[in-house]
C-alpha cells in the first residue's frame, strides 16, 4: 500500500489557522464580556426584571425586551459561525485571502452578538 501525505507545512498551516481563529473567538469574548450595554447583559437586565415583578404586563414587557436582544445575539452567532466556516474551508484551500476576509466577517458578527 502506497501512503501518501500532505506536506507538513500544510498540516501545521491547518493547525495553526484553527488555533488562530480559536484564539481570536476566545479575544473577542473574553474583551467585551463585560461591556455594560451588550445585548446579553441587556437580555439578562430584562430577564432578571421580569423575574422580580409580579405585574404581569411589566413581566411581558421585559421578556419580549430579553427575547429581542437574545434574537440579535442568535442570528450574529450563527452568522459568525458560519463566516468561520467558510474561513476554515478556504484556508484548507489554500485561498488566504478569501479566508482571512471569512475570518473578518466573523469577527464583525462576534462584535455584534454583544
Amino acid at each position: 500500500m502506497i501512503a501518501t501525505k500532505m506536506p507538513p507545512s500544510s498540516d501545521n498551516c491547518h493547525i495553526r489557522l484553527g488555533g488562530l481563529f480559536t484564539g481570536l473567538v476566545v479575544t473577542i469574548w473574553a474583551g467585551n464580556a463585560y461591556a455594560t450595554e451588550s445585548h446579553m447583559a441587556l437580555a439578562l437586565q430584562h430577564a432578571q426584571t421580569a423575574a422580580k415583578t409580579n405585574d404581569t404586563k411589566v413581566l411581558v414587557n421585559h421578556a419580549d425586551a430579553a427575547k429581542s436582544h437574545l434574537n440579535v445575539v442568535d442570528e450574529h452567532l450563527k452568522a459568525g459561525n458560519s463566516s468561520l466556516d467558510a474561513a476554515i474551508e478556504h484556508a484548507k484551500q489554500g485561498h488566504a485571502e478569501l479566508a482571512k476576509k471569512s475570518a473578518e466577517a466573523a469577527v464583525e458578527h462576534l462584535q455584534a452578538a454583544q
